[in-house]
């Protein structure tokens, strides 16, 4: 299968499960996986960091794909928006251990516009995170994340303003991140 072929295969898959399709979500979850290991390992090559990052790195983006998919642009291809999350949570996985990152233009260029399982015990983990955030964080985290709704939508629903949407959602999904990896040491 060539490159635009399989995008647009990803691309309805995903927006099929933005409309509630599980199966098409999971099929775009285990097709994108092997897409993602490789380019975190690529990219732990190119920024120095171990080989045993790998894993971790793909799981964060997981988490953050399953969290932001309301953020995608069904309008946009898939892979640069999957690329610039692995190149994200790799730079965030460095920063927290201290270490300086710089990344050329260059080497990101392609993703600069991109950027703008067991399913029921994915849910439950899922819920039991997003129960442990205060409101507003939590309604906006399972209106945008979770159910798809946009910005504007969940702004005027919850009567904020579309900035404070974006910051609670942003600083939601900073601290679902960290709950996520606690979990994942405390477990194993």
């Amino acid at each position: 299968m060539d490159h635009s072929a399989r995008e647009e295969e990803w691309a309805a898959w995903m927006r099929a499960a933005m409309a509630g399709d599980t199966l098409a979500y999971h099929r775009f979850l285990k097709a994108v996986t092997p897409y993602l290991r490789s380019i975190a390992r690529r990219r732990c090559d190119q920024f120095g960091a171990p080989a045993s990052d790998v894993e971790d790195v793909v799981q964060e983006v997981l988490l953050a794909v399953h969290l932001k998919r309301g953020t995608w642009d069904m309008s946009r291809p898939v892979g640069p928006w999957l690329s610039a999350i692995v190149r994200n949570k790799l730079v965030d996985s460095l920063r927290r251990r201290g270490r300086q990152v710089s990344v050329r233009i260059e080497d990101v260029m392609e993703t600069l516009e991109a950027t703008r399982q067991d399913e029921g015990a994915d849910q439950v983990d899922v819920d039991r995170m997003v129960d442990s955030l205060r409101d507003p964080q939590r309604e906006i985290v399972r209106s945008i994340s979770l159910g798809g709704a946009g910005i504007r939508e969940t702004a005027e629903r919850l009567q904020m303003t579309e900035g404070a949407v974006r910051v609670a959602l942003h600083r939601a999904l900073k601290g679902l991140a960290a709950l996520y990896r606690s979990d994942r040491r405390a477990n194993g």
